[in-house]
Order: C-alpha cells, then sequence, then structure tokens
C-alpha cells in the first residue's frame, strides 16, 4: 500500500496582515462624533476635537493622509443661525469645503431641516429640498461643499449619553420639576447616535449619494419626552404646547420623518430601543 498523497503545497504560505484604514473624525468631542470614533474603533482612528481642528479654518498642517473622513463637525445652533447666517455657513459649508480639501471619501451629516415640513409622509431621498431656517440653509449647502466624493447622510433628532440633546435635557428638567412644556406639534424620528454611527458603518460599503438614515418610528417632541420620564422613572408630567408658544426664532418643519427609498441603505432600530440603550449609558 502506497504512502498517501501530499496535499498540495500552499500558494501563498505567509499571509501578510490587511492594514488598517486610517479614518478621520471632525467634532470628535461631540455627541456624534464620539458615536463615531467607538463604531470604528476597529481601524485607525484619528479623532479631531474643536481645539485640535477647528474646520472654519484650512486643515492643519502635518496632517497625515487618511482614507475616510466622518464630518461630524457642525454648527448645530438651530435658533442662534438665525442671527448669525455667516457664523453658521462658515461651520457648515465652509468647513465642509474644508474637510472635503483632505481628498478622502467623505460622509457628511445633513439634517432633516432641509425640508419644509409640509409633507405628511415620510420625506425620501428624491424628495426636493425645501429649508425654512437658516440653519437648514447651511446644511444643504454644507451638502453641495461635500463634492461628488461623499456619503451625504440625512439624519434627525440626535439624541446620546454625551453632548447637549433633548434626551439629556428632559432627564435634567424632569429631576428638577414636576411638569415641562414641551411642543406637541413637531414630528420626527429622534435618532440615537450609537444606532446611527453603526449604520455610518454600513453605508461606507455602499455607492457614494444622499442616503436618509434616522430610527424606524417617528413621535412629537411631547410624546419623547412622556417616553424618557417614563423609562427613567421620573415624576414629571409633560405639557403639551404648539410651536407658535412656544416662540423659537427659528422656525422648525412641522413634519420631518425621514426615511430611505434605497433597498440596500442600513435600517435603524426604534427610537424606543434607542433610548432605552442611551439611558443605560447613563445609569
Amino acid at each position: 500500500m502506497g504512502r498517501p498523497a501530499r496535499p498540495p503545497p500552499l500558494e501563498h504560505a505567509i499571509t501578510h496582515p490587511v492594514p488598517a484604514r486610517r479614518v478621520l473624525v471632525t467634532g470628535a468631542g461631540g455627541q456624534l462624533g464620539t458615536a463615531l470614533a467607538e463604531a470604528f474603533a476597529r481601524d485607525d482612528v484619528v479623532a479631531l476635537r474643536r481645539e485640535d481642528w477647528d474646520v472654519e479654518l484650512p486643515p492643519p498642517e502635518g496632517l497625515e493622509v487618511v482614507d475616510l473622513v466622518l464630518h461630524a463637525a457642525a454648527w448645530t445652533d438651530v435658533d442662534g443661525a438665525e442671527s448669525d447666517p455667516q457664523g453658521a455657513a462658515a461651520v457648515n459649508v465652509g468647513g465642509t469645503q474644508h474637510a472635503a480639501e483632505l481628498g478622502a471619501p467623505l460622509v457628511y451629516f445633513s439634517t432633516d431641516y432641509v425640508f419644509d415640513g409640509r409633507k405628511r409622509t415620510p420625506y425620501v431621498e428624491s424628495d426636493a429640498a425645501n429649508p425654512r431656517s437658516a440653519y437648514g440653509r447651511t446644511k444643504l449647502h454644507g451638502e453641495g461643499a461635500a463634492g461628488e466624493h461623499a456619503w451625504i447622510v440625512r439624519t434627525s433628532g440626535l439624541f446620546g449619553p454625551t453632548g447637549d440633546n433633548f434626551v439629556r435635557t428632559m432627564l435634567r428638567l424632569g429631576s428638577e420639576r414636576g411638569e415641562v412644556a414641551v411642543v406637541s406639534d413637531q414630528r420626527t424620528s429622534p435618532t440615537y447616535v450609537g444606532h446611527l454611527a453603526a449604520a455610518v458603518r454600513e453605508l461606507v460599503a455602499q455607492p457614494h449619494g444622499t442616503w436618509h438614515l434616522a430610527a424606524d418610528g417617528d413621535c412629537t417632541w411631547a410624546e419623547l419626552a412622556e417616553a424618557v420620564f417614563a423609562e427613567a422613572g421620573l415624576a414629571c408630567r409633560v405639557r403639551p404646547i404648539s410651536t407658535a408658544e412656544l416662540g423659537r426664532p427659528a422656525p422648525r418643519p412641522a413634519y420631518s420623518v425621514l426615511r430611505s427609498e434605497r433597498p440596500e441603505a442600513p435600517r435603524l432600530p426604534h427610537w424606543r430601543e434607542g433610548l432605552r440603550e442611551c439611558l443605560a449609558r447613563l445609569v
């Protein structure tokens, strides 16, 4: 009986590790930037806070070549943009141009406020933008500044365990007061930054273009406040008020629920699931 046949020799006896992708995150000190840095932790992440790079200025000298830019730095003061539209544009438009100058594929984060809110069915990517506020206009112009090799991610109502956001504000007010007044005539899809960041990891395998990534489900801000108090066990009542009663300087869309018409778009969990995950990280 002959010897058993030897297995054929391997063509590549030694495998070389694939170099880590270098990912730059702007606005890394904010709630979205923090979540993106966590979601892309398997990559070589260069996390730049505002003190590292104020995007109103060109990229700092000595910045190494990167493979992907996650541009989370933004002017997010919606009412402040009404009184200082040039300041908002310097960040949201000029800052995006500076991020695009790095020459790497770029993810730009836009907003539901690029729409006027007159629809009563979810906005999809092919719907025409018509922002009503200075903030919305600067974010829309920022979409153009991102360039052709960019993913434009429109999202809504971001909240997370860090930074300034509606959920954290309600937790603070709910622990201090017996009642809070919250608008009940604006409907959106509040989106947990952790879920959005995870979806962006999936998205960058898809073609460039405009994508709507927001939480499943929708609610008014008053309904979100009630959910925050219920989940957190706070005995605080919500008094629904109208947008007119609130009297903010910047107009808001009355309806800004976002959905994707692209079958390959990453799907995010329901906003209530995001709320529970956020609260779990705050305890």
